[in-house]
């Protein structure tokens, strides 16, 4: 497979560039319902939880969620469509913002981690988005469809956390508004999957190759690689995310604030995807995912120097171009190393264990950030501390696959 790719769309791209213009506005409208929750979440948890170690308790359930849902719902989408995929993903957005409504109503910790899982089902069917993107492009046009998909999440970074934060208390009961509001998201949303122009991958006739098994997969180096750097990219993106609503919090400033932060954070993560892709096609995707990495490594850096404001938005902000590069890279790298045959597999692969290492790392937040130090302050130096190691990982993982001989 090339490193680098064509600037230039080929001229049969033109369905593609529909269908990636539909799932745009998928990523930015049931995208905000997101950013809206990920920023109550954990404050709902810590008013909820028995104790406060389980506050990002809720964020590791949605995230679970997503992990047990994309095996079958990527296998679904190779059979049935991405079009029923998406609805379904849908639908778990409305099961899961309703059933979490109903915790936040009676108090129930248990009834709102329920919800939280099922709105993991949603986030899974959001994560398929960026590999819809190409399955009506052309290879030099994959690297451009994901990155516009993406960038769909700057009008969600905007809506979803001041939304989520002007709704929290439009009850009596805090953060139930925002819940009514992701309800609302996916019921106007879902509306666009209708329009989408992306052909059932054909039925394999007898006798026709199957691909790859997952075991298989896993052996090519390009592959491994691109799934270890989307593992460590995704998973420390969201260690630091889920704690900073209680860190900036916890530090003096007020809910608003911490929605503002969280809102710069999500517009890093989204607003380089207007030039990702072109990035990759002039300097390649082995060049970006390095790039994202040492973002990542200075957005930890950042952190650590103290917990004043400027400290809090500039590592954010960070953390999310960083998040940009290493995910667009990784995707885009996974894009180019399976056949049409081996999609559903190795796409379901992926964000299985993406999604697993994002549950572990937003468990371990909570626990960092709440039980490690004593105070506020500490929680913070652990849980970006804890990106350390795992960086070593996947940048010892890129330095292999550019040093390794070539097949």
């Amino acid at each position: 497979m090339t490193d680098a790719v064509s600037s230039s769309p080929a001229p049969q791209d033109a369905r593609a560039k529909r269908n990636v213009a539909i799932l745009v506005a998928a990523q930015a409208i049931l995208g905000s319902q997101v950013a809206m929750i990920y920023t109550v979440a954990g404050l709902a948890g810590g008013m909820l939880a028995p104790n406060v170690c389980l506050a990002t308790l809720p964020i590791s359930l949605i995230v679970i969620g997503s992990m047990t849902t994309a095996p079958w719902l990527s296998s679904a989408m190779q059979v049935l469509g991405r079009k029923l995929g998406f609805f379904i993903g849908g639908i778990g957005g409305v099961i899961g913002a309703s059933v979490s409504a109903y915790g936040l109503w009676t108090g129930n910790f248990e009834i709102f981690l329920l919800g939280s899982y099922f709105t993991g089902i949603y986030v899974s069917a959001q994560g398929f988005y960026r590999f819809a993107a190409t399955d009506t492009a052309s290879e030099e046009f994959r690297p451009k469809a994901i990155s516009y998909v993406l960038a769909g999440g700057l009008v969600s970074a905007v809506i979803g956390p001041t939304l989520g934060t002007s709704l929290a208390d439009a009850f009596v009961v805090p953060f139930l508004g925002t819940y009514f509001g992701a309800i609302g998201i996916n019921i106007v949303g879902m509306g666009l999957f209708f329009l989408l122009d992306i052909p059932k991958p054909p039925l394999p006739k007898p006798g026709t190759p199957t691909g790859r098994s997952r075991r298989e997969l896993l052996r090519d180096p390009n592959v491994l690689v691109a799934i270890i750097c989307a593992m460590v990219s995704y998973a420390l993106m969201n260690l630091v995310m889920t704690s900073t609503p209680l860190a900036v919090v916890g530090c003096g400033f007020d809910t608003e604030t911490a929605g503002f932060v969280v809102t710069a954070h999500v517009l890093a993560m989204f607003a380089p995807s207007f030039v990702t892709g072109h990035l990759i096609a002039r300097f390649g995707v082995r060049a970006i995912m390095a790039t994202g990495l040492f973002i990542l490594a200075s957005a930890g850096a950042v952190a650590l120097q103290g917990v004043e404001l400027g400290n809090f938005f500039v590592a954010l902000i960070l953390l999310g171009v960083g998040w940009n590069f290493g995910f667009i890279g990784a995707t885009t790298m996974l894009s180019q190393s399976h056949s049409p045959a081996e999609r559903g597999r190795v796409q379901g692969l992926n964000d299985t264990l993406v999604f697993g290492c994002v549950a572990l790392a937003s468990m371990v937040s909570g626990g960092l950030m709440n039980c490690s130090g004593g105070d506020t302050q500490l929680g913070w130096i652990s849980v970006n501390l804890a990106m350390a190691p795992f960086l070593a990982l996947a940048g010892g993982a890129l330095i292999w696959l550019t040093l390794r001989p070539k097949d």
